[in-house]
């Protein structure tokens, strides 16, 4: 299953809170911060999935990330934005209770269930959706997961992270729409590699634009600089895709750049916010596609006051989570089931990280191209505003 690489706080998104907020509820949609407001009650441990300490006036919902262990980080940080997306629109009848998945995800949703929660927001990592999704599908009760595996989505299960296949697909339409029509692509092994392949040539399929090749490698300096070889021994491109993050990019880029003069090179939304992109003058002319940067820095900013740390990027997705919910709740009677077929609106839903709707259980987002030039990055395709 495909997870989130690395859940960075680097990045160079930007985002608002309260001063968007009309916006992004108008198009959608734990830990408290000392001073801000009380916390929820602690979660009842009454087994037998019963409705414990039943709350008249608000909707339980469940957050379910790391509170322990290595993504202990990431996880508080979710818990921290999902606090401040209820602060910032004073919500009163919304009551969030976070879980801790690091001892065990399904242990965390059947205390989720027990103590009567009709949404669960989360899990974080693709392998424990399924755990989750194990008790929660038979209580009816729907998760919007904060993975980006999109083989997860549907039968209840909302994914909402980013979907690295769409930034290909919206980085290859953009450089057929500018004459670009052969492609070459370096993947490397594991899920991502393959869910790449998968994205490459469906799209390919779908634009008429042709792939002489796509060579795989080992996240090692010798596997990359063999598959290279074999690349540029297959055809001449017009375009050669970096399907990896920064760290392969950077040592591909100058490799690349020795075997095709002129091929345009194109990375992935991995690339997003990393420094070093920028610095690597092999990659300069690159075009790769990211969510859109227009109100990561407010967020961030704000989150930082409140928090006294800065955010990892993946918070939003919290953040984001928490409006939608909100939103939904506007039309949704206290006790009564998540109205589920609210998600399902084409026109879709505006967050800090753009616009974004469901399609069978599975995001779809919003992407901006960006070129990588001398003196940085920029935006040469604007990100759609909706859908």
């Amino acid at each position: 299953m495909i997870t989130h690489g690395s859940f960075t706080r680097r990045g160079t998104m930007r985002a608002g809170t309260a001063g968007l907020l009309a916006l992004l509820l108008a198009g959608c949609a734990g830990v408290v911060p000392k001073g801000e407001a009380p916390p929820p009650p602690p979660p009842s441990q009454t087994p037998g999935g019963s409705l414990p300490d039943r709350d008249e006036t608000r909707h339980r919902v469940a957050l379910l990330v790391p509170q322990s262990g290595g993504n202990a980080g990431v996880g508080q940080s979710l818990a921290n934005a999902a606090t401040m997306a209820l602060l910032d629109t004073n919500t009163s009848n919304v009551r969030i209770t976070t879980y801790d998945t690091a001892a065990g995800a399904r242990s965390a949703a059947q205390r989720a269930i027990a103590d009567g929660n009709r949404l669960i927001l989360g899990p974080l990592l693709a392998d424990d959706v399924a755990a989750v999704k194990g008790v929660a599908g038979p209580a009816r009760v729907p998760m919007i997961s904060f993975s980006n595996d999109q083989n997860a989505g549907g039968d209840g299960v909302f994914v909402m992270g980013q979907i690295p296949a769409q930034s290909l697909e919206r980085s290859m339409r953009y450089a057929g729409g500018q004459g670009i029509k052969t492609f070459g692509a370096l993947v490397p092994t594991g899920d991502y590699g393959r869910a790449a392949s998968d994205a490459i040539m469906a799209t390919a399929r779908s634009t008429g634009a042709k792939v002489l090749a796509i060579e795989t490698f080992d996240r090692d300096t010798a596997s990359l600089t063999a598959a290279i070889k074999r690349l540029a021994a297959k055809g001449d491109y017009q375009a050669i895709i970096i399907a990896d993050g920064s760290r392969m990019a950077v040592r591909a880029g100058p490799l690349i750049r020795n075997a095709e003069k002129t091929a345009r090179i194109i990375g992935t939304e991995l690339w997003s916010g990393e420094e070093s992109i920028a610095q690597t003058a092999a990659l300069r002319g690159a075009w790769f596609s990211a969510i859109s940067d227009g109100r990561y820095k407010r967020y961030s900013d704000s989150y930082k006051t409140r928090f006294g740390a800065s955010p990892y990027r993946v918070s939003t997705l919290g953040y984001d989570a928490v409006l939608l919910t909100i939103k939904v709740a506007r039309g949704w009677r206290v006790g009564d089931r998540f109205p589920i077929a609210s998600l399902a609106d084409p026109g879709g839903f505006i967050g800090l990280d753009g616009a974004f709707r469901f399609e069978k259980g599975v995001v779809e987002r919003a992407f901006e191209v960006r070129e990588v030039t001398a003196g940085g990055v920029k935006v040469v395709s604007p990100a759609p505003t909706k859908f």
